[in-house]
């Protein structure tokens, strides 16, 4: 058996690819949109991808199985048991609990996991030729390490009502019924790690057994003694504010991302296209670190450094419908371009290296100390809903920054606003925003951080 796992720093996302070697066939489980990585890491061990299947309609990013299942003519096997509110709605092969598919001589079974979400499901790995026990346990955003998926999405971002108690409840039972009726030894290997927004605690180690959480977590006495309301309140208290861009992610994944197909190479733009292009309506996405462009900051731009948040910050403050200009280093372009995929934004148009030329203008953030000369301004928040309760500037409002696009109309144009975050990075991308957009915005240097050594 061959078996590779794909990791996504940016989003703490988790696929996998495996392989029977003696048959040549292959199955990917949770791909993203850059298919790439699997075309090449199957390729070079001689291996053909013959089924592609997830583990749920995912919802922090673009799902690749419809893009990998295009491009290879591998048989797409998706859940059947999201209902009619989640069923999916461009041609697969349905998934039910029980289920069996063979990989060559790799049987998978295929289990209902409700709980993060209805149609959930796992995937029971048993390599046939080394015996009849199973392997590994493929949960997706059921079980991680250390932790479980957390209930409230669908509540959250994708327009639930009082979905959450339905989902604990249906965790509690996948784990009392599924997860905790299979052996000890079998490896869990989930779909993201720690920094995902799809839990609270995640490890960042990037495996358990169903022993280890057994013997270690802090459902499984819960569950084990039967204590459902303790379980409940537990799980669903403290969790992270969930980006509103994921509601368009769940229903995009369900109804079918547009299929990306072979693209043509990225052109690069000089200042007056560039010009024209936002003058119509695009965006420039400066990419170059934060320092560089509060020195510099074109016109209309939008800063999301070249590192490991530009996913997770294209999806919280970008509009997909927009076409976008990356203002990128040279060589850099086309990879942050397969970047915004992630997050289905596709209409990137051009690429220009240098800020000469666009139009730009100094941005320094506002020390600390200057805060007492600018008593009208708002002070925005634009960090977790949990750092905020745990301290914040005096008559500050918090707006998590991955809610900050659908909430412009309440903002007002009229009175400075000062964006501050616990230590600058996030503050700097939403004002960027809010700049782009017209209001009279400055961000905190040193955020929260350096307001409480301040003051």
């Amino acid at each position: 058996m061959y078996f590779e796992r794909f990791y996504d720093p940016d989003l703490a996302q988790a696929s996998y690819l495996l392989g029977c070697q003696k048959t040549g066939e292959s199955l990917v489980i949770d791909p993203v949109r850059d298919i790439g990585p699997y075309l090449n890491a199957a390729a070079a061990q001689g291996l053909n991808i013959t089924h592609v299947t997830e583990t749920h309609v995912h919802a922090d990013y673009l799902s690749g199985s419809r893009e990998l299942a295009a491009a290879t003519g591998a048989t797409l096997l998706l859940s059947g048991e999201g209902g009619p509110a989640w069923a999916y709605a461009f041609a697969h092969t349905g998934l039910h609990h029980g289920d069996t598919f063979m990989v060559g001589n790799l049987r998978i079974d295929v289990l209902h996991t409700p709980g993060h979400t209805p149609e959930s499901v796992s995937f029971l790995l048993t390599d046939t030729p080394r015996g009849d026990q199973p392997v590994m346990l493929f949960t997706g955003d059921f079980v991680f390490v250390g932790d479980l998926g957390r209930p409230d999405l669908l509540d959250e971002a994708a327009g639930g009502v009082e979905t959450r108690f339905v989902g604990a409840h249906q965790m509690y039972a996948s784990l009392r019924d599924v997860f905790l009726t299979l052996p000890d030894f079998v490896q869990v290997w989930p779909g993201h790690g720690a920094g995902s927004a799809c839990g609270k605690a995640l490890g960042a180690v990037p495996a358990t057994t169903v022993g280890y959480e057994r013997a270690l977590s802090w459902w499984a006495p819960l569950v084990q003694a039967g204590h459902e309301q303790a379980f409940t309140d537990e799980l669903l208290s403290g969790q992270p504010d969930a980006p509103l861009y994921y509601g368009r992610m769940k229903h995009q994944n369900r109804d079918g991302p547009a299929l990306l197909g072979t693209v043509s190479a990225l052109p690069e733009l000089d200042p007056a296209t560039v010009l024209a292009r936002v003058q119509a309506g695009a965006r420039l996405i400066d990419t170059r670190p934060r320092a560089e462009y509060q020195q510099a900051a074109p016109t209309g731009s939008v800063n999301l450094p070249d590192g490991l948040t530009l996913e997770t910050w294209a999806g919280w403050l970008l509009d997909p419908a927009r076409e976008y200009v990356l203002l990128a280093r040279d060589g850099q372009a086309e990879a942050l371009r397969r970047r915004l995929w992630m997050v289905g934004i596709d209409s990137v148009v051009g690429w220009i290296e240098s800020p000469a030329g666009l139009g730009t203008r100094a941005v320094p953030p506002l020390p600390v100390t200057a805060l007492p000369e600018h008593p009208g301004a708002l002070l925005l928040d634009v960090r977790r809903q949990t750092e905020y309760q745990a301290g914040h500037l005096p008559d500050a409002r918090h707006l998590h920054a991955g809610r900050l696009p659908w909430a412009l109309d309440s903002l007002p144009h009229e009175r400075e606003i000062i964006v501050y975050c616990q230590g600058g990075a996030r503050s700097a991308a939403a004002a960027s925003l809010l700049r782009a957009e017209g209001f009279q915005v400055s961000e905190l240097a040193g955020g929260y951080d350096a307001w409480a050594v301040a003051r």
